[in-house]
C-alpha cells in the first residue's frame, strides 16, 4: 500500500484559498500572464493537481521591475526607519495569525510533515521578520575624520550614509518555500529595497500568499511583487534585467553559475547559497545519545532535500557500529506518509524527477562497496516517497558520498587514531564548505576541529544550528556572502560617501 492511501483533507479555509485565481502579483494587483500560460502545482504525496498559478515570461519581469523601480521611488521610500519597522512587525503577526493556512498550503505543495512546516513558519517566517524589522532603525553611517585635499581653505566633514541598494530580484528553490521566501524578503524591507520574487515553479503558492499577507500588513504597492515560473524563462530573464540592481539566489551550484554569468550585463550584485555535502564528525569519546538523533535529523530533515544536511558522517572505528545500529534503527523507523497526516514523520521528495534522480544514486551505492544498512527503495504507489537510506563503509570515492544527493541518503565513513590534520583533510575533500559539525567531550579537540572545516558554519555537539542573528552562508562552491544576522542585511545596502567643504 502507498504511503499516500489514506489522505487527510485540508481545511475549508484553505480549500477556499486553493479555489481562487492565482494569477502573478505585480504592483499590488492579481494579473494573468501576458503570455497566458498557466503551471500546474501537483501534490507530491498524492500525485494529485492541488491548482494552477499563472506562468511568468520575460515581458512578466519587465512589469515586475518596473513597479518595483516606480515603488523604490515612491512612498516606500518616504516612510521612516519606525515606519518600515512596524510594517515588518504587522508582517510577522499575519504570517502567525495565518499559521494554519500557510501551512497546509506548504505540506501541500512541497510535502514536508506539517509539524516540520509549523516549526519553519514560526521560526523563520514570523520570528525572522521581527529580527530584521530591529535592524531598520539601526541603518546608520559614520563622520570620519580627515581632511581631503588638506583643506586649506576651511574646515571639512566627511559623512556615509548607508541606502537601499535598490530592486533585488530573488530567486527562490522549492525545498522551503516559507523560509527561503522570507530569508530575503526580511532583510530586503528592512534596508527599504524593493524585490521582485520568483519562487519556484513546482511549490509557487506560499509566495503567492505571503505577498498578500504583506499587502495586508501595510507594504505599499510594488513593494513586493511574485511572479511564479520557469528558472529558463522568468529566472533568466530576472538574472539578466539591466534594471534589476542585485539578485539574491538560492539554489544549485550549477544555477549559481549561470547567475553569476548572467548578472555581467550590468555588474549587479549578486549573493549565493548554494549546495553542500556537509560532514559530520564524531570521535570516539562523544555522546552517542544526543550524536545518533542529531545526525538523524540533521541528514532527514526536509527528507534529505536540505543543502545543509548532515550527509557524510565520519565515525571513528572505535564506535562505528553502535553508531551505524543506532543511526539505522532510528532512520528505519521513521514513518513516510503525506504531510497533513500527524503521524508522518517523512514526506515525499518534491517530484518524481526528483525521486528517480535519488534513486539513481542509491542504484549507484548499491554497486560498490557501500554497506546498505536501511531503506533503499522507493514505496510503491501514488507520490514519490523514498525510504530513509543508510550506507556504511563508504569513502570519498564513491560517487554517493562524493556528490550532492539531495534526498534521504546517508554515507558513512571511518577513521581511526590519526592526527586532527588528517580527518579535516577528508572532511575538507569536496568542492562544498556550507555546514558541517563536530561530536566530541573534548573542548579542546572540539575547538580545533571545527577550527579546521572549511565551511561557513560549523556547530559542536549539534548540527545546523541556526538563527536569524547567527550570519549563515557557504565556502568554497556553496556560495557567495551571507545570510541571517548583520552580516545578512549588508548584500542589501550600498554605501554613500558625502565631503562638506565649510
Amino acid at each position: 500500500m502507498s504511503a499516500a492511501a489514506e489522505t487527510i483533507a485540508p481545511s475549508t479555509q484553505t480549500q477556499e484559498w486553493l479555489a481562487s485565481d492565482h494569477n502573478l502579483l505585480i504592483d499590488g494587483e492579481r494579473v494573468a500572464a501576458e503570455s497566458g500560460d498557466r503551471i500546474e502545482v501537483q501534490d507530491p504525496a498524492t500525485e494529485a493537481i492541488v491548482t494552477t498559478v499563472a506562468g511568468a515570461g520575460p515581458e512578466d519581469i519587465d512589469r515586475a521591475v518596473a513597479a518595483a523601480r516606480r515603488a523604490l521611488k515612491g512612498e516606500w521610500s518616504t516612510m521612516t526607519s519606525y515606519e518600515r519597522a512596524r510594517v515588518m512587525l504587522r508582517f510577522a503577526d499575519e504570517i502567525e495569525a495565518h499559521l494554519p493556512l500557510i501551512a497546509e498550503v506548504e505540506v501541500l505543495e512541497n510535502g514536508l510533515p506539517r509539524m516540520i512546516s509549523e516549526f519553519t513558519i514560526l521560526k523563520f517566517g514570523a520570528e525572522f521578520m521581527r529580527y530584521f524589522a530591529g535592524w531598520a532603525t539601526k541603518i546608520h553611517g559614520q563622520t570620519i575624520p580627515v581632511s581631503p585635499m588638506d583643506a586649506r581653505n576651511g574646515e571639512t566633514l566627511t559623512y556615509t550614509r548607508r541606502e537601499p541598494i535598490g530592486v533585488v530580484g530573488a530567486i527562490i528553490p522549492w525545498n522551503a518555500p516559507l523560509a527561503m521566501a522570507i530569508l530575503k524578503l526580511a532583510p530586503s524591507l528592512a534596508a527599504g529595497c524593493t524585490m521582485v520574487l520568483k519562487p519556484a515553479e513546482l511549490t509557487p503558492l506560499v509566495a503567492l500568499l505571503l505577498g498578500e499577507l504583506a499587502h495586508k500588513a501595510g507594504v505599499p504597492k510594488g513593494v513586493i511583487n511574485v511572479v511564479p515560473g520557469y528558472g529558463h524563462e522568468a529566472g533568466a530573464a530576472l538574472a539578466g534585467h539591466p534594471d534589476v540592481d542585485k539578485i539574491s539566489f538560492t539554489g544549485s551550484t550549477a544555477v549559481g553559475k549561470d547567475i553569476i554569468r548572467a548578472s555581467a550585463g550590468n555588474l549587479k550584485k549578486v549573493t549565493l547559497e548554494l549546495g553542500g555535502k556537509s560532514p559530520f564528525v564524531v570521535f570516539p569519546d562523544a555522546d552517542l545519545e544526543r550524536a545518533i538523533p542529531g545526525a538523524v535529523r540533521g541528514c532527514f530533515f526536509l527528507q534529505g532535500q536540505n543543502c545543509m544536511a548532515s550527509t557524510r558522517l565520519f565515525v571513528h572505528e572505535d564506535i562505528y557500529e553502535p553508531m551505524v545500529e543506532g543511526i539505522a534503527a532510528m532512520a528505519g523507523g521513521m514513518q513516510p506518509g503525506p504531510g497533513l497526516d500527524p503521524a508522518s514523520m517523512l514526506g515525499p521528495l518534491i517530484s518524481e524527477q526528483q525521486r528517480d534522480r535519488v534513486m539513481g544514486y542509491i542504484d549507484a551505492g548499491k554497486q560498490s562497496d557501500a554497506e546498505l544498512r536501511c531503506g533503499g527503495e522507493a514505496l510503491p504507489g501514488k507520490g514519490f516517497f523514498v525510504r530513509p537510506t543508510v550506507f556504511g563503509q563508504t569513502n570519498m570515492e564513491m560517487k554517493i558520498a562524493r556528490e550532492e544527493i539531495f534526498g534521504p541518503v546517508m554515507c558513512i565513513q571511518t577513521f581511526g587514531d590519526s592526527d586532527l590534520d588528517t580527518v579535516a583533510d577528508e572532511a575538507n575533500n569536496t568542492i562544498y564548505g556550507l555546514s558541517g559539525s563536530v561530536w566530541t567531550k573534548d573542548i579542546s579537540v572540539a575547538h580545533r576541529m571545527a577550527a579546521k572545516i572549511d565551511s561557513g558554519q560549523v556547530s559542536i555537539n549539534c548540527h545546523a544550528a541556526v538563527d536569524p542573528a547567527i550570519p549563515f552562508g557557504g565556502n568554497k562552491q556553496s556560495g557567495w556572502g551571507r545570510e541571517f544576522g548583520q552580516e545578512g542585511l549588508e548584500p542589501y545596502l550600498k554605501t554613500k560617501a558625502t565631503t562638506v567643504l565649510f
